[in-house]
């Protein structure tokens, strides 16, 4: 377990990002390879009497890599469907939840102020909502709630922008 900013090794006990080396694998070492989760390292003997290292349940990630369901999401693919699609704006928030033992996505995107002067508005609505979630399955292989929000009720922030709420209990 590594210091994900430093790159220095922590003692066991500390929270840090996992890392692996196999040297002594022939076809295919692995020299530090970095995993992106962080968790913790003991070399305590456990309890069934077990001797080797044991590391805790992951705790969070270095990067910003969701896990939904089984598939691998980063908030930059999700980026990328929204910006083909027109009457979008490029903010969005995403909601992580768990319902029972089910991961579940909801993608909030602002709609452009120009979408909301349209007399057939509901109809319209509806069908960005329709092609944004087959887009994200189409290209993600994943089913997400897609909920439109007004212009600007999407709350911005200087620097990096925090868009993912994960309200599941790991």
């Amino acid at each position: 377990v590594i210091d994900p900013d430093t790159l220095q090794p922590l003692p066991d006990g500390e929270y840090g990002e996992l890392v692996f080396t196999c040297i002594g694998k022939e076809a295919l070492p692995l020299i530090r390879y970095r995993t992106r989760d962080i968790c913790s390292l003991t070399h305590e003997k456990c309890a069934c009497g077990r001797t080797t290292v044991r590391m805790t349940k992951p705790k969070g990630r270095t990067d910003d890599m969701l896990i939904i369901r089984g598939i691998n999401v980063f908030p930059s693919q999700i980026e990328a469907v929204l910006v083909g699609i027109q009457g979008v704006e490029p903010h969005y928030q995403l909601i992580v939840d768990r319902e029972g033992t089910l991961d579940t996505l909801e993608v909030q995107v602002e709609v452009s102020d120009a979408l909301f002067s349209n007399a057939d508005e509901v109809r319209v609505l509806q069908k960005i909502e329709r092609r944004i979630s087959k887009d994200l399955k189409d290209y993600l292989g994943i089913t997400a709630k897609i909920k439109l929000v007004e212009p600007k009720s999407i709350q911005r922030s200087e620097g990096k922008a925090s868009r993912v709420i994960d309200k599941r209990q790991i």
